[in-house]
């Protein structure tokens, strides 16, 4: 059988010092939810948020095979906590399954030179517009495919306004380039970068994550950074984070 948890007291042993902060979101309940193999004494959990999926404690196949009604989604990203459940979630989606790397920083809250971000921030050339995500911006990324994940942890503005925070480039009422919050936690945020495919490579990116970075820091919140791939890490490093460790991720297409 497997349980949705309510009371995660009873889990967050079995995730142990995992620093991975859509865990933290989790377990403190403010987004995503957590599932066990039984409620009051668990021995395998997973934590779900978003396309995401972190697998922890002794390697259970009904929580692998297990998806909830909500999660609609046809693909997504399970973080294994250990060998063991690699090969259960390999064993279990087999040719739909797809190991990949990801790139972890470290959490260092007072490594970041604000001189040197705010240079970048002012850097943006004058046909483009860096604004804070509103009401409207909410809606613009929602509308379209690439900018959606942006704010897509957020079923409505009123959420993300209390919640979130996120910056976009702008040129002629576009939306070009994208930093914001992909999940919350207590303490801070998991940041979500996204440009438009034909604005790729032009140092846009660099500047949202300056001003998100900056704007984070102005409300005591942490900005976490997990790069998805070797290009986002670079862009981590030039920003001011410090690599830490690549860890593997199985990714499910159904």
């Amino acid at each position: 059988m497997v349980y949705e948890i309510t009371n995660t007291n009873n889990v967050s042993a079995l995730f142990g010092n995992w620093e991975e902060t859509l865990i933290w979101s989790c377990l403190q309940g403010i987004m995503g939810k957590v599932y066990a193999d039984d409620l009051n004494t668990p021995t395998a959990a997973m934590a779900i948020i978003g396309d995401f999926t972190f697998f922890a404690g002794k390697p259970n196949i009904e929580l692998v095979s297990y998806k909830p009604d909500w999660c609609k989604q046809n693909f997504m990203i399970m973080i294994p906590q250990n060998e063991f459940w690699k090969n259960t979630i390999i064993d279990f989606y087999g040719k739909k399954a797809k190991v990949i790397s990801r790139y972890a920083t470290k959490k260092e809250p007072h490594i970041f030179d604000k001189k040197k971000l705010e240079k970048a921030v002012v850097s943006l050339p004058e046909q483009y517009t860096l604004s804070m995500i509103d009401e409207k911006f909410y809606q613009m990324c929602q509308a379209e495919e690439w900018s959606a994940d942006l704010v897509s942890q957020f079923p409505d503005y009123e959420n993300y306004r209390k919640l979130g925070i996120g910056t976009v480039i702008c040129k002629n009422n576009i939306i070009i380039s994208g930093a914001s919050s992909y999940s919350r936690y207590k303490e801070g945020i998991e940041i979500e970068i996204d440009t438009r495919k034909e604005y790729r490579r032009r140092g846009f990116a660099y500047v949202c994550g300056a001003k998100l970075i900056l704007e984070c820091l102005k409300r005591n919140l942490y900005p976490s950074w997990d790069a998805h791939n070797k290009g986002s890490a670079a862009l981590a490093q030039k920003l001011g984070y410090h690599y830490s460790h690549a860890y593997t991720a199985v990714e499910i297409y159904d």
